[in-house]
């Protein structure tokens, strides 16, 4: 007989209540949830989370800004459709890096898989669904909020409004 195996941090009940309503709430799915992760030791600021796309995207200006040779990338042969409206886009290549959600007390880190492509983009990254589904994260866009499960309870990752607004003006 098969034996269950859970994934872990399963306990956590993931909620949204009146402690997790900003101040002010202005205009409610307006503004993207634009969070910031640790990636591979490097804290980037403008990483916008993108629940409708099935890519999690590094720019290749922020590639190099985190000084990661291009020798550690690994070949892709797909191509992708949406990124640029209109035209079909092919990514340089891919690469495999740990992401860290959380604080020292309470943190997840998991390993996502980036397509690195050389186009201009107004952030460092976005993270898609492979994101969502890999940290079992709950996005509020109201709230610009995101929770997960981890080691010590729920880790809550929030998007200060001004910087959602200043991201979505610099696009």
């Amino acid at each position: 007989m098969a034996v269950p195996t859970f994934l872990r941090w399963l306990e956590s009940l993931i909620t949204f209540d009146q402690r997790d309503h900003p101040s002010h709430v202005a205009r409610p799915s307006r503004y993207p949830l634009i969070i910031d992760p640790i990636i591979r030791k490097k804290h980037l600021t403008k990483v916008p989370m993108d629940g409708g796309s099935g890519l999690t995207i590094l720019y290749v200006d922020t590639l190099d800004a985190m000084r990661i040779p291009q020798s550690e990338l690994h070949q892709v042969s797909s191509l992708f459709h949406g990124v640029i409206p209109g035209t079909q886009a092919y990514p340089l290549r891919q690469i495999d890096l740990p992401v860290t959600f959380g604080d020292r007390a309470n943190f997840r880190l998991e390993e996502l898989t980036f397509e690195v492509v050389d186009f201009l983009g107004s952030c460092h990254a976005i993270l898609g669904q492979p994101c969502y589904t890999k940290f079992r994260a709950v996005p509020n866009y109201t709230y610009l909020k995101l929770k997960m499960s981890g080691p010590n309870g729920v880790i809550t990752v929030g998007s200060i409004f001004l910087h959602a607004f200043t991201c979505t003006h610099e696009h």
